[in-house]
Formats: structure tokens, sequence, C-alpha cells
């Protein structure tokens, strides 16, 4: 019987290990293909994929390229050994730390427009309404978060890790630059702020202050100080630092998503699945009592084999279960994440991109942007260049927070 027990347990590891490296390979395939299929020079890849070539119904979310997308996706593609897909995105994303149609101080917009990118300027998302006979633009798309701009800058720095370029240095230091000189707030627990959000004809600021943005700023600023050290860089990554560990609940043994508007008072109520699980992988030296979040996370987050974006998710959020495949790897827990690596394969299109969802549509329970009336952020059955780039940084192991 002992003998039969260790062969099943053989079996079932082998297979784990199969499909994590058909999902490796499928998802650095068709990342690489989707930038080998447009013409030569920086470019932006869509978020959201056509299915079967039809392009999404939802008309806003058409040829859209949201930063925090791409940035995974060069990450990806360079964890993938092909760099050259990895650069072009990459070089868009620098084009775009100085090459903002209205702004010029190093500040990357939500998202752009999809496909090649002709400098000196970025093309912003929108289109044409024939209802409203007028042009349409999403004003999250437009508007300026402080955690979008921190992933421009990780992936920026992989970049220049990866081929030493000086240019990608100097982009991630023109955004962390930005984050610094127009989010941070001293209000107590200090840390940085949402970001700027567009509202023709204003920018609001947004007070409220994110674990999961806070994350992004320790990993960047952390990152551009190994190789650039810096007085400014350690300052800034210890206020993001100190702004996350003040968000740990002891109790729990989980992480608050942040701040409300008023940028103090803490919100006990949400829970985001990446606030919770990127501490753990992001941040330099952190606690080990952090890891009972995990327990948090499988009694609130679990759902249907993987993971929830929020608190008794109403369905599978396919890049979160991603992220916490990614963080199994990385925390040497490899027993966990082998049931994930089947369950992130069957929510592979025929291309190779992973769906957002297996749901119609799975909530956030969170506000697009300020003028929201109702809690309006939704992931869609949509073919998904993030959870794609997720799946494909979870396969290959590499920290998309620290680079290889």
């Amino acid at each position: 019987m002992p003998a039969l027990l260790i062969c099943g347990s053989i079996a079932t590891s082998s297979a784990a290990a199969d499909d994590r490296t058909d999902l490796s390979r499928g998802t650095c395939a068709v990342l690489d293909r989707a930038v080998a299929a447009q013409r030569g020079g920086p470019l932006l890849l869509a978020s959201y994929q056509p299915l079967r070539g039809k392009p999404s119904d939802i008309r806003a979310l058409r040829d859209v390229a949201f930063t925090y997308d791409n940035a995974l996706a060069s990450i990806a593609l360079f964890a993938c050994g092909k760099s050259q897909s990895a650069r072009r995105i990459a070089d868009a994303l620098l084009l775009a730390t100085s090459g903002d149609p209205e702004y010029h101080d190093g500040r990357v917009r939500n998202a752009y427009a999809a496909g090649p990118v002709n400098a000196p300027t970025m093309t912003l998302p929108g289109y044409w309404d024939e209802g409203r006979k007028a042009w349409s633009q999403d004003g999250y798309q437009v508007s300026f978060a402080t955690g979008n701009a921190a992933w421009a800058a990780l992936a920026l720095l992989e970049a220049y890790r990866r081929t030493h370029h000086a240019p990608y240095l100097a982009g991630a230091k023109r955004v962390l630059e930005w984050t610094r000189g127009s989010t941070l707030n001293d209000l107590l627990p200090a840390g940085y702020v949402g970001g700027w959000f567009v509202d023709p004809p204003h920018v609001l600021r947004q007070q409220w202050k994110s674990v999961e943005q806070n994350v992004d700023l320790v990993a960047a600023w952390t990152a551009l100080n190994r190789i650039a050290p810096a007085v400014e860089a350690r300052a800034s990554a210890a206020t993001a630092g100190a702004f996350v560990a003040s968000q740990w609940d002891e109790k729990e043994g989980r992480f608050y998503v942040g701040t409300g508007p008023d940028g103090q008072t803490s919100d006990h109520d949400h829970s985001g699945l990446d606030a919770q699980i990127w501490p753990l992988i992001a941040v330099p030296a952190a606690p080990a009592d952090w890891m009972r979040v995990l327990a948090f996370v499988d009694s609130t987050h679990a759902v249907a084999g993987g993971y929830g974006f929020n608190r008794a998710p109403d369905g599978l959020w396919t890049e979160g279960t991603a992220q916490v495949a990614a963080v199994f790897v990385l925390r040497g827990l490899p027993k966990r994440a082998a049931p994930l690596w089947p369950l992130l394969r069957r929510q592979q299109t025929d291309e190779g991109w992973l769906f957002a969802t297996p749901e119609p549509r799975i909530a956030t329970g969170l506000a697009i942007g300020p003028n929201s009336t109702t809690s309006d952020f939704f992931y869609y059955h949509l073919p998904h260049l993030g959870a794609t780039a997720w799946a494909a940084i979870a396969a290959t192991g590499v920290n998309p927070f620290v680079g290889r």
C-alpha cells in the first residue's frame, strides 16, 4: 500500500508539472505572437482580446491597452525568454513617461490606445459615439493611478536589468519621482494616495490610500534603490512599507484594503485578493506572521477551486488565481500551487489567452472613479491580457516585483 501511495503522489506531482509547463508554453507563445503580429517598433497590447475574431460587446473596452496589463506582459515576456517582444512593450511604456499630450512631469495614464506607438505623443483611448455624436473617453482610462505608475516603473526596471539600456532606468526614475511629488501624503498613516482622476475640466486628487498601490511602490522604489542607491528611494520605499504594515490586522491575520477618502480611517469591511497576497512577495523581509494571510484568503476568497477578487466572491477571478499560484511558488509551497495549474489551463481559449473569469461577469466591490454611484468595477468573460500575463509569470516562476 505505501508503494502505491508513493506512486500516486509521483503521478499527481508529474501531472501538475506537466500542466504548469503547458501553461508556461501556451501563455508565452500567445503573448509573443500578439506582439509579432503587429508592425515593428514600440507597441501596447489590447487588454481585452477578440474572442474567435469578435471584439468585445463592451465598446469602452475595445482597443484599450491598460498600462498595468502591459507592464505585466513585458515582465512576463522577459521571463519567457522573449526579449525582443518584451522590449517593444517596454519601449512604449518608456515613451509614455515623457509623451503625454498634456503633461510633461513623468506621469502615465491608466490606459492608452492599443497598437503601435508613434513618438513623440501617446494616443489616448476613446471612440466616436454615434448616438451622442461626440467623442467618448472613459474617465478612469485617461486618469493617473499611483499603482499603475508603479507597475510601469517595475516593467522599466526589469527591462533595464535585462538590457542595461540606460533610458529604461531614466524612465523608471521619472515616473517614480512623479509619484513622490504628486501622491505622497503625510497625514497619518503616511503613504501614497490613489492618484488623480480626470473629470473635465477638473483633475481630482483621490485622497484614499490603497495597500495594493503602496505595495507596488515598496517594490518599485526598492528595486530602483538596488540599481541606483539613493536616500530618496530608500525613504520613499520605507514610507510605503510603513503604510502597508499599518494596515495589518493582527487579530484576523489579514490586511485592510487601505483607507477611505479621508486618508486615515481604515476600511475594515472590504477585502481585495491582491492586497492580501502581494505583500508576501513584494515587501522585502516581510514578517513571517504575514503568512497567516493565506488562511484568511482560503476562508474568504476561495471559490470554484480557485480564488475570487473580494470577500465571498461571486465567481473565479482568473488573474487573482494565477497571482495566488505565483505566491505559492515563490514562497516554497509548490503543493499548494499544484491544483491551480489545471484550473488555469481550463480558462484558456483555443488561441492561448486566459479568460478574465469563466462567469459572464464578476464584481470587485470597488468603484471605478469618484463619480461612480455604485460599485461598478467588474471583470468579464473575455480573453484578458492581465490574466494571461499573470499565468505566464506564475508558471515561469519569476517574481514580477523583483524580476529574475
